[in-house]
């Protein structure tokens, strides 16, 4: 999941981007941009970067001993 700080920055970053005479509507505005956020961004089914590269180290370690794996087996069948 996204970190909810992360979230608070793009929310203030979005806010801050926005014409002048929109960000003088006050921090409600920011609020509200946060909460839009957050709710669009929970229905995405996101990871966070840590838990992304432990997938990643996983597929290569499982890639790796399938490769193992398919090499046994043309060994067998070049035996029988």
């Amino acid at each position: 999941m996204i970190d909810i700080k992360t979230i608070e920055n793009l929310a203030r970053h979005v806010h801050n981007a926005m014409p002048i005479s929109f960000r003088d509507l006050g921090y409600d505005l920011e609020n509200k941009i946060l909460h839009i956020l957050q709710s669009q961004l929970m229905q995405l089914d996101l990871v966070n970067r840590a838990e992304f590269d432990i997938q990643a180290q996983t597929l290569l370690h499982l890639q790796e001993k399938l490769a193992i794996l398919e090499q046994r087996v043309v060994i067998l069948e070049q035996r029988s």
